[in-house]
C-alpha cells in the first residue's frame, strides 16, 4: 500500500506530443491501493492512440475525503497552467477505474460542501471516461470504497453527499463509460445511474453495458468482446474532435 501521491508523465507516441491532449488516469483500488494493471499499462495504451498520459496515485486510506478529491483538482488545475509536462493544456480529459471511477466523477463535477471547506480550487476536466465507477455510496454499495474514503462509521448524509450521479449538473464533461452486466463487486446500476444523471442534465453520454467480465479487468486483454471498449473509447475521444 502507498500513502505518498505520485505524478507520473508518459508522452504521446506521436509527433508533436506537446500539441496533443492530455488524459489523467486514476487507478482503482478501492481508495486502499492502487491497481497496477490500472495505470501505467493504461497510459501506454493511450500514448499508442497518439494521447498524452498522466497517471496519478492519488491519496488513499488511510487518508480520507476531501484528501483524494482536493489533491486531483489541484493537479488538475496544475495540469491546466501547463505543469508536469508538455502538451495541451486546453484537452485534458480524466479516465478512471472502480473508486478512481469514482473520483473521476467526483472531479468531473463542482466540489461538495466538505472539499470547499478545505480547497478553494474548482476544475473540471473536457471530457470523462469511466470504467465499471463506483457511483453511489448509498445504494448498493462498495463497502471498501466507502470505509477507506470516509471511514466504516459514516453517517448516511457524508455518504450522500459522495452520490457522483448526485452531483452531475449541466457542466459536468461528456462522459464514456463502461460496465459489465456480470459485475457483482460494484453492480452495473452505478454506471446506469451516472448515466441517467448525465441524460436528465442534457450532458452528452455514451454507455457501454457487457454481459460478461468480472470487476477489475482494465484494458481486458485478451478477454472477447471486453477488450473492445478501448477500441470505442478512442473512437468516442476522436468524436469529441481530439
Amino acid at each position: 500500500m502507498t500513502h505518498a501521491d505520485e505524478i507520473v508523465f508518459l508522452p504521446a507516441r506521436a509527433e508533436a506530443p506537446e500539441s496533443r491532449p492530455l488524459m489523467l488516469v486514476l487507478p482503482g483500488g478501492g481508495y486502499a491501493h492502487h491497481a497496477p494493471h490500472e495505470a501505467e499499462p493504461v497510459a501506454a495504451w493511450l500514448n499508442d492512440a497518439g494521447l498524452n498520459a498522466v497517471v496519478f496515485r492519488y491519496p488513499v486510506a488511510p487518508r480520507r475525503h476531501p484528501e483524494p478529491i482536493v489533491a486531483t483538482r489541484s493537479l488538475l488545475a496544475a495540469l491546466r497552467r501547463g505543469e508536469h509536462g508538455a502538451f495541451d493544456a486546453s484537452r485534458i480529459g480524466v479516465l478512471g477505474f472502480s473508486a478512481g471511477g469514482h473520483l473521476a466523477a467526483t472531479l468531473s463535477n463542482a466540489p461538495t460542501a466538505a472539499e470547499r471547506a478545505a480547497h478553494d480550487v474548482d476544475a473540471r476536466p473536457d471530457l470523462a471516461i469511466l470504467c465499471y465507477p463506483v457511483i453511489s455510496m448509498t445504494d448498493l454499495v462498495h463497502r471498501g470504497s466507502v470505509d477507506a474514503l470516509l471511514g466504516p462509521d459514516a453517517p448516511i448524509a457524508a455518504r450522500a453527499a459522495l452520490d457522483a450521479d448526485a452531483l452531475v449538473d449541466e457542466h459536468t464533461p461528456p462522459t464514456f463509460l463502461w460496465h459489465t452486466a456480470a459485475d457483482e463487486a460494484v453492480p452495473v446500476t452505478h454506471a446506469l445511474a451516472y448515466t441517467r444523471a448525465l441524460v436528465r442534465h442534457g450532458v452528452p453520454a455514451d454507455l457501454h453495458v457487457f454481459a460478461e467480465g468480472a470487476h477489475g479487468k482494465g484494458l481486458a486483454t485478451g478477454l472477447g468482446p471486453l477488450e473492445g471498449w478501448t477500441r470505442l473509447a478512442v473512437d468516442w475521444i476522436r468524436e469529441q474532435g481530439w
